[in-house]
Order: structure tokens, then C-alpha cells, then sequence
């Protein structure tokens, strides 16, 4: 198995509902690092699993909706929870979006999965993987 992993990272506001959040139920900033590894069982003809530069392109449009923002206020989640784990979801989907779309430099069909990590702290993360197909 092969993998290329980028990173980067947002700046988000949030607020949480219900008695297990505690004090994150008011309203609180956080910093996520993310890494995205695309993952597939063989090469390509090029010797690569995703191209970096694009694959680096993707994870930065799927996080830029949501960087510097109240998640409180995005229409998309309302009613929704946002914790970590709810936004490797989020941001898998907009992933495999574009890794099916062929828009990584290698047919889409070709990759295995992809796995997002956010890191809320430097002990502290989560994850979400899942295959493309």
C-alpha cells in the first residue's frame, strides 16, 4: 500500500450543544492541522499515488469555505454538532469529490481511500478513512 499525505490548517469558531461538551457548549476558537493521505495499492505510470501540488490544491478548496469562520453560522450545518470528527467527514467528501473527478493527476479509479486527521492539539486528534468505491 501507497500513500502521499499533505497538510494544512484552519482557524474556526464554534459552539457546541449538549451537557457532555461542557464549557465548549459557548462559543470557542480553535486551529485544526489537517493531513490528507491518498492512498492506493500500486503506482501509477509515473511513479505516484496523487500528484502533490494537486492534491495539496484540493485539500486547500475544501478548507477554505471553512477557515476563519463561525461554523454556528454555515447553512450547511446547521443543527449539526461540528467536532473534529464530524469535520473529517465534511472534509473527506470534498476530497473524494475531487479524487473521483480524476482532478489529482491520476484516474480516480485508481486510488483505494483517502484518510483525513484534524489535529485540535498537540494531543488530541481524529480521524476518518474510508474507500473511494
Amino acid at each position: 500500500m501507497f500513500a502521499v499525505e499533505v497538510r494544512d490548517h484552519i482557524m474556526i469558531a464554534h459552539s457546541f450543544r449538549g451537557a457532555v461538551f461542557g464549557p465548549a457548549q459557548a462559543l470557542h476558537g480553535a486551529t485544526f492541522v489537517i493531513d490528507a493521505a491518498f492512498i492506493a495499492d500500486k503506482l501509477d505510470a509515473n511513479g505516484i499515488v496523487v500528484d502533490i501540488g494537486r492534491a495539496h490544491d484540493a485539500l486547500k478548496a475544501a478548507l477554505a469555505p471553512l477557515n476563519y469562520r463561525n461554523l454556528d453560522d454555515q447553512a450547511e450545518f446547521k443543527g449539526a454538532n461540528t467536532t473534529t470528527e464530524f469535520l473529517t467527514k465534511h472534509i473527506f467528501d470534498q476530497l473524494a469529490q475531487a479524487a473521483r473527478a480524476g482532478q489529482l493527476g491520476r484516474d480516480g479509479r485508481e486510488l483505494k481511500a483517502i484518510r483525513v486527521t484534524l489535529s485540535e492539539s498537540h494531543v488530541a486528534r481524529a480521524w476518518y478513512e474510508a474507500a473511494l468505491w
